[in-house]
């Protein structure tokens, strides 16, 4: 009983001194609520809410066995970060927590640390960036060139600017977490910067990206992981180099990714699913298709069913395949008489478009198909629209005004049809020719307009 008693009591002391604390006064944000919160991989979750005191005051108990980043949020949705880690108690005052710089951080030496690069840092980016602009007039302009002197003294301060930032960073606890921190959050936020002033800063950068382990609890665990999947691919995306070269740079990047990815599997889900719906975004499909073939291929890890799904449409719907034919055994509604298959429209191109009414998306998508088909189909492009509703009466009133051919069998993700063309997403569209070749997988509506505005002039 007595040893009993003894290990409660180390669990519950244990407990007590991993448990930090973080108290606020804002006398003007009396009444307003404050969510504090944190973050797991890609997402954030709220931990705790209170409502401020009457006298401004507000506080919250949190427990750090891992540092990460947390954020207090109010009704403005402007999130104020904190670090959240061992012995950092946490004390704070001002005006009001979505104007950053009325805050004071009384207590918590690495708050304190980040709030100051917060503020410094930014200036001399822009510091950084006007020399960037002065250097260039006093390289190219034949009016400046000749002075010597004044683009040493340019290149000196840059040198020291950035010698100065590093500095910092360098002069703080190892131990800190925000001495991991504060670097990535660097490599970030720098992104659009470099890639509109200091283009000889792109490849150090990519590289640096390349370098990252997306599968470290730091990263995890720092709300930037979205963050720098993001601005990695949109740096390599905005480098200035051709599409194709964008391609193959973008290829190295998933193979450095995926080194440390391929040993957790929660992780490679989590990160896979997010890139591969980012390059669908932006329509960079040769690489989104690279993504699910290197995942496919990869024995030593298990993907979710979901996910598989989804990649397992580049392997069996990639450009180039011959897609399967289909058969109209359900609700048809067409002009061609007596259709019975896709293989009988005589066209030279078929927009084959899967869709439902319950889709927010196909609602403003699929209607603008309709608009357009008059001058498609004056081009030789047809359209087949496949509903996935479960209805009669939502699948007839949804395509009561289409002038071209739409069909349902009711049997949503089950449809034969659905299945075949491993469908897990509305609106999902295949463009083929006579023969059923995939010619492109539209993204959207537009782009399917523009192609045939520019192929089929």
């Amino acid at each position: 009983m007595i040893k009993m008693l003894s290990l409660l009591w180390c669990l519950v002391w244990g407990m007590f001194l991993n448990a930090q604390t973080l108290t606020a006064t804002f006398p003007s944000m009396a009444g307003e609520l404050v969510r504090f919160g944190t973050f797991q991989g890609i997402q954030s979750r709220t931990l705790d809410s209170v409502r401020v005191g009457a006298n401004g005051t507000f506080s919250f108990s949190f427990k750090t066995d891992k540092p990460a980043i947390g954020y207090l949020i109010t009704a403005e949705n402007k999130p104020y970060f904190l670090i959240l880690d061992k012995n950092e108690r946490i004390r704070l005052q001002g005006g009001h927590l979505s104007f950053s710089e009325s805050v004071q951080i009384l207590e918590g030496q690495q708050n304190q640390a980040f709030a100051t690069y917060a503020v410094q840092h930014p200036r001399r980016e822009q510091a950084l960036s006007a020399w960037g602009y002065l250097e260039k007039i006093y390289t190219l302009d034949s009016m400046f060139a000749v002075q010597a002197v004044p683009s040493q003294a340019i290149q000196s301060e840059k040198v020291r600017i950035k010698q100065e930032d590093q500095s910092y960073l360098e002069a703080l606890n190892p131990s800190w977490y925000v001495r991991w921190y504060l670097p990535i959050r660097r490599l970030v936020s720098d992104v659009s910067t470099i890639a509109q002033y200091r283009t000889e800063e792109i490849p150090a950068t990519i590289t640096a990206f390349r370098t990252l382990d997306y599968t470290d609890e730091r990263l995890y665990r720092s709300g930037l992981l979205k963050d720098a999947i993001e601005s990695h691919f949109w740096l390599l995306e905005n480098s200035g180099r051709s599409l194709d070269s964008v391609y193959l740079e973008m290829k190295v990047s998933i193979d450095s990714m995926m080194l440390h990815l391929v040993k957790n599997e929660s992780r490679l889900n989590e990160v896979t699913d997010y890139l591969f719906d980012l390059l669908e975004r932006h329509s960079l499909f040769q690489a989104s298709e690279y993504l699910a073939l290197k995942v496919l291929n990869e024995s030593s890890c298990t993907i979710n069913s979901d996910l598989a799904k989804q990649l397992e449409t580049y392997r069996a719907m990639k450009k180039g395949n011959i897609a399967p034919d289909m058969e109209f055994k359900g609700n048809l509604k067409s002009s061609v008489p007596k259709l019975k298959k896709l293989s009988e429209l005589k066209s030279s191109y078929t927009l084959v478009v899967f869709g439902a009414s319950w889709c927010e998306t196909c609602k403003e998508e699929v209607p603008k198909i309709a608009n357009l088909y008059p001058k498609w189909k004056g081009k030789g492009v047809e359209v087949v629209f496949v509903s996935l509703d479960e209805t009669k009466e939502a699948f007839e009133q949804f395509v009561q005004a289409f002038p071209f051919t739409s069909y349902c069998d009711y049997g949503k993700w089950n449809s034969p049809i659905a299945t075949a063309y491993y469908v897990f997403g509305t609106p999902t569209m295949f463009l083929l020719d006579a023969k059923r070749e995939i010619l492109l997988r539209p993204n959207s509506i537009s782009q399917m307009d523009a192609w045939v505005d520019y192929f089929l002039k």
